[in-house]
């Protein structure tokens, strides 16, 4: 599977923003799709998940009533909507995606986009 993310930018602290992550390359209804991502000096962190088949979603504690992640079965996309953006939400987000199996652990995504840069200023 091949992932491609875009809509990252620069926004003012409580802007908003999207962020879209193609997915092509096989069948997805088993997969478990998520976006990670990864501050300067920091480990690489889970953001939000979603499962293609049932659409049950998955949030770190930090993006809850902010952020809303959402596919599009018909054009293979997978959204990360992101709202009231503070300055910590700074970071390259990923998308990722698997086979089945837990929503969390960046190490147990094989396949992952190139990564877009989200910059929120104070």
């Amino acid at each position: 599977v091949q992932l491609q993310a875009s809509g990252g930018g620069l926004v003012q602290a409580g802007g908003s923003l999207r962020l879209s992550c193609v997915v092509s390359g096989g069948t997805f209804s088993s997969y478990v799709m998520a976006w990670f991502r990864q501050a300067p000096g920091k480990e690489r962190e889970f953001v939000a998940g979603i499962r293609w088949s049932d659409g049950s979603t998955y949030y770190e504690d930090s993006v809850k009533g902010r952020f809303t992640i959402s596919r599009d079965n018909v054009k293979n996309m997978v959204y990360l909507r992101m709202n009231s953006l503070k300055p910590e939400d700074t970071a390259v987000y990923y998308c990722a995606a698997r086979r089945g199996g837990g929503v969390r652990g960046a190490a147990e995504f094989p396949s992952w986009g190139q990564g877009t840069q989200v910059t929120v200023s104070s």
